[in-house]
This record gives structure tokens, C-alpha cells and sequence, in this order.
């Protein structure tokens, strides 16, 4: 009697272990609850112009809410809000703030309270988002309604020549549907969305818009094990120019990114009751040269980043 129940209590107990080892990792957020996320970064750019250094240093700070508002058995229905947009830059010596905090003027001189009226407008209109277990984007449902609310009086832009140009593009790539998915799929999609054990990989591909730069993240996720309602995760992304992607376009120049590659490394802590991120820091390191080209003129431009992101789930 005591060698069975012995052997019964050893079976429970490498059943505990076993389930311990293996987890589903998907989304499964609580319906009509907000859930708050913080990411902030860092980076500082050093790029050679005509044998001149240039440092560019650069901030950012957002916070994001997520509402599940419904589901199906594809993707859920959600409810996403901006609620802070935060940028700051130091380009040799000048700085320049940009906030959604501040209603900026689409109307002003300055390049810095326009980009802010757009942010600010961006952070007061909700995006109403299908997103599937894994955390991909598949549709911002009222994308084009919300890019012709924030676009709507862009006419009355006031800068003029190559400023009011790059600034009109600038807007336009911030309210475009592909911005948009990337926007909230930095802070969702990772997981596997489905059932994995210690040890195990998965992949995941994002393309974003970065600085006008159209680059592929493709990153190689880790479950390196799960401690509780936590799951510990490491993540190694290479970064590279998108296939086939257009040059940037300023000041009459075309610039073009084919050579410019990178790598990211991050420790990730995921709730296992949410599948939203309770902790992710990364450092990413990205290099190359730009082309840039324009009437009578060729050139290339040396280009170093490195930055440190950190994301974290707010009470």
C-alpha cells in the first residue's frame, strides 16, 4: 500500500513539473478590462557627412491602452487608445520637443507644434483594432476614417519649401494604415499562440516604418522558462531594409537604406493570464551606409545607432 501510494504521489509530482515546463502563450485578455503599457527608448545616431560627425539624440515616450471589447475564435476586437506620445531630440545642439500633451498648432511656423497637433489629435481619437491570439495586427478597422480626421486641415500647414515637404510626409507616414498596425504591434505580437515548452522557438516578422526607413524586424523567440503566471523569454531580432523598398525622399534627394542591417537583443517577462508584456528590455545596434543622390550630386553617409528600449505593463 505505502509503494503505491509512494508511486502515486511521484506520478503527481512529475505531472506538476511537467506541467510546469509547458504553457499556452496567447492572448487572452479579459473583456472590457483596460490594460496600460509604457515604452520608452533611447538612441543616439552618429552619421559622417563630408568626412563632419553629426550626433542626433533621441527620446521617445508612450503609453498605450488596450480594451478587449469583443472575440471570435480568429482574432479578438479591441479598443486601442494613444493616450501619450512623447518625443525628444538633441540634433547637434538644438533640441526639439514633440508631445500629444500639448495641442500644438497646425498652423505655426514651427515644425515641432505642428508634428505636436497631430500627436495630440492622434492621442483623442481611438483605433479600433483586429488582433489575432498571437498578437498581429490584421485590420485597423477605422484606419482611413481616423487618418482624415487627424489629415483633415493639413492645408493650412504655413511652413513652406523643403521643411513643409518633410513635414507633410512625416504626417502622412504617422497616420498610415501600415504605421498604425506597427504602432500597436510593438507592444503584442510575440507570441506563438499556442502551446510551448521550455526550451521551445518560435518566429515572428514585423515591417515597419522608421524614420522613413521601410525595415524588416524578423525576430527568433526563446521560452527560456515559466516561474508562476510568468514566462521568461528571450528574443534576438535582425533588422534589414525591407525587400524592394522605395527610397526616402528629402529635400529634392533621393535616399536609399539597401545596405543599413542591425541586431536587437531583449529579456521579455510575459503574463502567462494575459499574454501582454510585464517587462521587456532591449539594446539594438544598427549600421550602414545611406545613398543619398540628387540633380549633379552622389554621395554615401555612414551611419551608426544604437539604442536601449524598455516596455513595461502599468498599474
Amino acid at each position: 500500500m505505502k509503494k503505491i501510494l509512494l508511486s502515486c504521489v511521484a506520478v503527481l509530482f512529475c505531472i506538476s513539473i511537467m506541467a510546469q515546463n509547458s504553457v499556452s502563450l496567447k492572448m487572452n485578455l479579459e473583456k472590457n478590462k483596460v490594460y496600460r503599457l509604457n515604452s520608452v527608448s533611447e538612441q543616439t545616431i552618429i552619421q559622417t557627412v563630408n568626412g563632419n560627425q553629426q550626433t542626433i539624440e533621441s527620446k521617445t515616450n508612450n503609453t498605450v491602452s488596450i480594451k478587449m471589447i469583443d472575440a471570435t475564435a480568429d482574432f479578438m476586437i479591441t479598443e486601442v487608445r494613444f493616450d501619450t506620445l512623447i518625443s525628444n531630440t538633441n540634433s547637434m545642439g538644438k533640441t526639439t520637443s514633440m508631445s500629444s500633451v500639448s495641442e500644438g498648432n497646425i498652423s505655426s511656423k514651427e515644425m515641432a507644434d505642428v508634428i505636436s497637433c497631430i500627436m495630440n489629435r492622434l492621442s483623442k481619437n481611438a483605433l479600433y483594432v483586429k488582433i489575432d491570439f498571437t498578437g498581429k495586427v490584421l485590420e485597423v478597422v477605422n484606419s482611413k476614417m481616423l487618418s482624415d480626421v487627424i489629415t483633415k486641415d493639413t492645408s493650412s500647414i504655413t511652413l513652406t519649401g523643403p521643411m513643409a515637404a518633410g513635414v507633410k510626409t512625416q504626417i502622412n507616414n504617422m497616420v498610415s494604415d501600415n504605421t498604425l498596425k506597427t504602432m500597436v504591434e510593438i507592444f503584442t505580437h510575440y507570441l506563438p499562440g499556442k502551446q510551448v515548452s521550455t526550451g521551445d522557438n518560435w518566429n515572428v516578422t514585423i515591417r515597419t516604418n522608421s524614420g522613413g526607413m521601410t525595415l524588416d524586424i524578423i525576430t527568433d523567440y526563446h521560452l527560456d522558462g515559466i516561474n508562476g503566471d510568468v514566462a521568461n523569454i528571450t528574443a534576438e531580432s535582425n533588422i534589414k531594409a525591407a525587400e524592394n523598398a522605395g527610397p526616402m525622399i528629402a529635400g529634392g534627394a533621393n535616399i536609399t537604406y539597401d545596405d543599413i542591417k542591425g541586431l536587437s537583443k531583449s529579456s521579455m517577462a510575459i503574463d502567462i493570464r494575459t499574454g501582454l508584456i510585464m517587462e521587456d528590455k532591449a539594446k539594438t545596434h544598427i549600421a550602414g551606409n545611406l545613398g543619398v543622390s540628387g540633380p549633379g550630386f552622389s554621395m554615401q553617409i555612414p551611419m551608426d545607432i544604437n539604442g536601449e528600449s524598455k516596455v513595461i505593463a502599468l498599474k
